[in-house]
């Protein structure tokens, strides 16, 4: 989906939330540069905590999960029993 040239800060993050990822409680990833240029870092963290989302920064990019789980980093002692034989095998 194409971005219009002129976009007001709210549309964009309208936009960001409006993906079909999102809307199903998914998971979106963005460029901090492009969250810093297009709705400012500050007003989109803060829209992020007024929907009661989670995002976790790494190289540049921001990963949001749409939705109001916990989030915890994937570590041997967090994934299930059975998860971890079979990766094992990688």
């Amino acid at each position: 989906m194409s971005l219009p040239m002129e976009m007001s800060p709210q549309h964009w993050v309208t936009h960001v939330f409006s993906s079909k990822a999102a809307r199903e409680g998914g998971v979106v990833r963005r460029k901090i540069r492009d969250i810093e240029r297009y709705a400012g870092l500050d007003a989109f963290l803060l829209e992020l905590d007024r929907r009661g989302f989670s995002a976790v920064e790494n190289a540049g990019q921001l990963v949001i999960f749409c939705n109001q789980e916990p989030v915890r980093v994937a570590s041997r002692t967090i994934l299930s029993k059975k998860a971890v034989p079979s990766l094992k095998r990688l």
